[in-house]
């Protein structure tokens, strides 16, 4: 069963009590574009705000954990084993009934319209980039990470192993470990373990694609594991099975990103639209299937993609429609 929450450093409970506002909102589903921009203000007022919500939103998910835990035992939630002062704090606004029958229902984390802001769970992650931005970080000893944007990632080490979860997006990981201790890191279903290598690893709505760009790696899913050395790479989802490894044809294009270069070599326009969303605020969306079909060639620099649409328009000849909360509908 989860371990009980019990943190005597909760600081101070009327800023909690906000944050778990704003989680209980999220999680509501009436959350407008406008309820995530004035929340995204709210978490950089100072680091005790960002701290709060970070520590309301693991709240929530934990508690959901424990509500489907005990239902899949048939256990009625008051058994919960959550110590009293966490009780006591949460009750107050509902949340462990909320976060439990969140879990009832099926809704561990809130589905976002359009995913025009984060996921519960992508929010409450250890390490997480916003649209556009980049990030280094050290995720254990010897095992180091750019994470690219819309990258959302959690730390699982216990004392030295070097254990990580990439929930969502992408990332360049170095790991220098002992042969005995390797890197173990989590996507989807599956798990990359390697203690010497350079890899780029990429996690978007279940799908995951690995790349090793140096040393050696093994993929494993669903007990079946396969080995990648230098230029190689290999691709599973959570429902389809791990692939047979082949080799890298662009490898500059598959890591343009980190200098903030964007690729595209005979792409659907859907497709990319698709990426260049993950970058750019708002929301473009193709309506028009023929035109999602049409073949890009190009670069982009992921800092300079406010043009974007018009260089659409312009190269297709296509309808532009603007709406608010930055949706932008071509046909």
């Amino acid at each position: 069963m989860t371990e009980p929450i019990n943190d005597p450093g909760l600081g101070d409970p009327a800023l909690h009590d906000r944050a778990m506002d704003w989680v209980l909102l999220l999680r509501s589903g009436q959350a407008t574009t406008d309820d995530a921009e004035a929340l995204q203000r709210w978490r950089r007022q100072s680091d005790l705000h960002e701290q709060a919500f970070v520590q309301a939103a693991r709240m929530f998910r934990d508690l959901g954990a424990i509500g489907a835990q005990l239902e899949a035992r048939n256990v009625r939630p008051a058994a919960a084993r959550i110590s009293s002062g966490a009780r006591q704090m949460v009750s107050r606004r509902g949340f462990i009934g909320g976060a439990i029958a969140a879990s009832a229902a099926g809704y561990m984390v809130v589905n976002p319209p359009l995913g025009m802001w984060p996921s519960l769970v992508e929010l409450s992650a250890d390490y997480r980039t916003a649209k556009g931005e980049q990030r280094d970080v050290l995720l254990a000893e010897n095992v180091a990470a750019k994470l690219n944007t819309q990258t959302s990632l959690s730390v699982r080490s216990e004392g030295n192993a070097a254990r990580v979860a990439l929930i969502t997006g992408e990332a360049a990981i170095t790991a220098k470990r002992p042969a005995s201790d390797p890197l173990i890191l989590t996507a989807a279903n599956g798990e990359i373990s390697s203690a010497y290598a350079e890899f780029n690893v990429r996690c978007i709505d279940g799908a995951v694609l690995a790349i090793c760009m140096d040393g050696a790696m093994t993929v494993s899913q669903n007990g079946r594991s396969v080995q990648l050395s230098r230029g190689q790479q290999v691709s599973y989802s959570s429902t389809e099975a791990i692939g047979v490894p082949t080799l890298v044809a662009d490898a500059e294009r598959a890591t343009a990103w980190r200098e903030k270069l964007l690729i595209f070599r005979d792409q659907p326009l859907a497709s990319v639209v698709s990426e260049v969303n993950r970058y750019r605020p708002g929301k473009i969306v193709v309506t028009n299937s023929d035109l999602g079909l049409r073949l890009v060639n190009g670069t982009f620099h992921t800092d300079k993609l406010d043009d974007f649409v018009a260089q659409v328009r312009q190269l297709f000849s296509a309808d532009v429609r603007s709406l608010p909360g930055g949706i932008v509908l071509l046909s």
